[in-house]
């Protein structure tokens, strides 16, 4: 098949088509669970489906690439399910992803040299990409694949202005295969379609409503060429400790449908949001220029989308449905049948308990001594937490001790006695005399996916100070989550010594929910009581917990639940509110 960009449409072997596709990202969604998602979008009026890919996720240590080609099983599995594709490979996504999809290590070296045609940034960019677009280039449609489209960067123009950076990764892309036709996407304002958009390529444009509006703006920048909204937000994500706020169905259709009156191609962003499983999921700022407190994103990524979370069509699927069906080349198949989900409610057997201080003398890296708090990045820390320690020396007054550039929150002890959870950028633990040993142990949130703090490092990234004076002569000591994925993880976790359980305290838990035969199936992992932490059920990472809400519960995909005892671990990284209060017993609902 021929994909091509014509004078006023897309031409599919030099005929006029319309891409009406809808948002699936492949690293949120089980792979034993593709087939069944893919045919919800088939089912709902869909002709295309488009992911990004994290990089982040698939080299998680320089040159340590991981699972690159999930990318090319999930191409498969579009092009099993009759759809075409579109691909994003960033090299930033955005997408509510820890750091936009950028590794911790590139942008804690480079910082704000990322995103520009800085040599050492392209080289890491033409490394990654060299290992991963052989995934995308054996199967564009030109090849007999799914691939009609591929996106250069993401909503550039939201953030830079090097237009040379763009050209470059054109070039970047020609160079390692990619024959089918590229574009770009940003905001239908000036700034940002001139900053992000690339003379010669297609431009798109993203928004969730106003589409005559947007595409007006886009016609003075591109007078000719398709018109295409690559992101019509259907819904919207939510952060932690915010209240949901949901798109009516309604709403949307109506928005949807100005977009096809327009003639334009479409987007649908989500049509199944997922889950940011394993810590992944970001955090933004807030305000209008995105530099303000931190608001991380809740694990569940189901963004009100028309396919919920666990797979189920919603109301939003069949307003849209019948917005789509009249585009579509003939009658629309039915859905397919649900999902099994888990049988009745199970509950999670505690066997035991291990320390903090055991959890990261076992799985932790190395300590290491420094004159002040070393980052996040420079322990190798991705996703998981630091704990620091700072002797205030004595004999002295019982002055404030400040923690200055605290990123993002943390646990705090001195000489061993629990103190209060520190939130805020420039936190005050409060008086402290000397001598006494502080430890305080930083969670990462999740780095900033999107505006000008995109790639700022984590931990204590400016001192620790009592009175005036910064405290010099620290210790930390990391542990990253993925230490305990998979059975590896089982392993090490198995290996500590463990005490009586302690439903809720700080610390790592281990226990087993038991399926019944025939009873495996999707579920919802509910923990009452538990205040903050990380859930694995089977090895498998489910994602951050955290009693601020608006999320309640951790999904758990069917696949990941097999017929008789699968192992869990919980690892409560702040202990009952107030130091007080008892958790229940974690449970298994349907």
């Amino acid at each position: 098949m021929r994909f091509a960009v014509g004078e006023r449409d897309f031409l599919r072997d030099g005929r006029p088509v319309r891409l009406l596709s809808g948002a699936l990202h492949y690293f949120r969604v089980h792979e034993a669970q593709w087939g069944h998602r893919l045919a919800l979008l088939r089912a709902m009026g869909l002709n295309c489906v488009e992911t990004y890919v994290p990089w982040n996720l698939h080299e998680p240590r320089p040159g340590g690439f991981r699972d690159v080609a999930a990318l090319g099983r999930f191409l498969d599995a579009v092009a099993a399910a009759g759809l075409l594709a579109i691909v994003r490979p960033g090299p930033y996504i955005c997408a509510e992803w820890e750091n936009g999809g950028l590794p911790c290590w590139l942008t804690g070296a480079l910082g704000r040299r990322v995103r520009t045609g800085d040599a050492e940034f392209l080289r890491a960019v033409a490394n990654w990409w060299r290992e991963l677009l052989p995934q995308l280039t054996a199967r564009q449609c030109d090849r007999g694949g799914p691939v009609v489209l591929v996106q250069v960067e993401n909503e550039y123009g939201s953030y830079g202005s090097d237009t040379g950076y763009l050209r470059q990764l054109v070039e970047l892309l020609r160079g390692l295969g990619v024959t089918v036709p590229l574009c770009t996407s940003d905001g239908p304002e000036d700034h940002m379609l001139t900053g992000g958009s690339v003379p010669g390529l297609p431009a798109t444009v993203n928004f969730g409503s106003g589409a005559r509006e947007a595409f007006a703006v886009l016609r003075r920048h591109r007078p000719r060429g398709p018109l295409m909204c690559m992101e019509f937000w259907c819904g919207r994500f939510a952060h932690w400790g915010r209240a949901a706020d949901p798109r009516p169905a309604a709403d949307a259709a109506q928005a949807l449908r100005e977009v096809l009156e327009c003639g334009a191609s479409v987007n649908v962003y989500m049509a199944h949001g997922g889950t940011s499983f394993g810590g992944w999921a970001g955090a933004n700022r807030a305000g209008e220029r995105h530099d303000g407190p931190l608001r991380p994103a809740v694990t569940s990524y189901d963004y009100g989308a028309p396919v919920d979370e666990r797979g189920r069509p919603t109301e939003k699927f069949w307003r849209l449905r019948e917005v789509l069906a009249p585009y579509a080349e003939g009658p629309l198949p039915a859905p397919p049948d649900p999902e099994p989900v888990l049988a009745a409610p199970a509950g999670v057997a505690l066997s035991g308990w291990a320390p903090p201080d055991a959890v990261l003398a076992a799985l932790g890296g190395p300590e290491v001594a420094a004159a002040v708090p070393p980052t996040f990045e420079e322990l190798g820390v991705d996703r998981g937490l630091v704990r620091y320690r700072v002797a205030v020396p004595g004999p002295r007054q019982p002055y404030a001790l400040r923690v200055a550039g605290l990123r993002d929150r943390a646990v705090t002890l001195v000489d061993g006695v629990p103190g209060p959870v520190l939130a805020e950028e420039d936190a005050v633990l409060g008086p402290v005399p000397g001598p006494a040993v502080v430890e305080l142990w930083v969670e990462s949130l999740g780095r900033v996916n999107y505006g000008p703090r995109l790639g700022e490092a984590k931990g204590i990234t400016g001192g620790v100070l009592h009175e005036r004076q910064y405290l010099h002569g620290v210790s930390a000591r990391g542990l990253r989550l993925d230490a305990l994925d998979g059975a590896a993880g089982a392993v090490a976790a198995g290996g500590l010594a463990s005490g009586a359980p302690r439903p809720g305290a700080r610390g790592l838990h281990r226990g087993t929910v038991t399926v019944p035969a025939g009873g495996a199936g999707d579920a919802l992992l509910e923990l009452p009581g538990w205040t903050r932490g990380f859930a694995w059920v089977g090895g498998f990472p489910l994602g951050r917990y955290w009693s601020a809400g608006p999320q309640r519960a951790l999904y758990v995909p069917g696949p990941v639940l097999r017929e008789g005892a699968n192992e869990v671990l919980l690892l409560e990284l702040e202990g009952p509110a107030g130091g007080a209060g008892v958790a229940g017993a974690p449970r298994l609902v349907p």
